[in-house]
């Protein structure tokens, strides 16, 4: 198994193989991303100091703690879908790479071509899934069936937008990766 985050850093580069045409959309894509880890480091403070605080007060002080689970299951929803884009353009998911070893370069990547697609089409019908969510909950004023009762409009847009944004990802990429086969053509080493 392998993923990019043991390649010893964690900076993003435009791919080169990227046409020219999507460079300024990938750049957007890019800060939009980098928005989206600094908003899930913070999700993730907040998410501890809720839990730590329910600890306290759960067992010190014997007040109630409705209201401190779905705040922090919120959070991580967020944290974990609208980060997932930047891990995506770190090549930072965990893939197996038994094929890459054994397959002729010129195969492997148009199995790296084609599963960045299969993983496109995936997020796009998660995306697509998750934005009907949205709209249900938004449209019927839907809430979780706790005492505190906050708007599922508020999970279901996260991974709305967080898919979304893998999905923009994994395009960018899947084109890179073609545009990288029509120049590699003549190469079958």
């Amino acid at each position: 198994m392998s993923h990019g985050l043991d390649t010893g850093g964690s900076t993003i580069v435009l791919d080169p193989d990227l046409p020219s045409l999507l460079r300024p959309v990938a750049v957007v894509v890019l800060w939009i991303n980098r928005a989206m880890v600094v908003m899930g480091m913070l999700a993730l403070l907040i998410a501890s100091l809720v839990l730590t605080y329910s600890v306290f007060s759960r067992y010190l002080v014997k007040a109630s703690t409705d209201w401190q689970d779905e705040a922090s299951v919120f959070l991580l929803v967020g944290a974990t879908f609208l980060c997932s884009a930047f891990v995506q353009a770190l090549r930072g998911h965990v893939g197996i790479e038994f094929l890459g070893g054994v397959l002729p370069p010129w195969a492997n990547r148009i199995r790296l071509a084609l599963v960045d697609l299969a993983c496109a089409a995936f997020c796009a019908f998660f995306a697509w899934k998750s934005w009907t969510l949205l709209h249900e909950a938004w449209v019927d004023g839907q809430t979780t069936s706790s005492s505190w009762a906050p708007p599922l409009w508020i999970p279901y847009g996260l991974m709305s937008l967080g898919m979304t944004l893998l999905t923009v990802q994994l395009l960018l990429q899947f084109t890179a990766r073609l545009n990288g086969l029509k120049g590699a053509k003549g190469d079958v080493r």
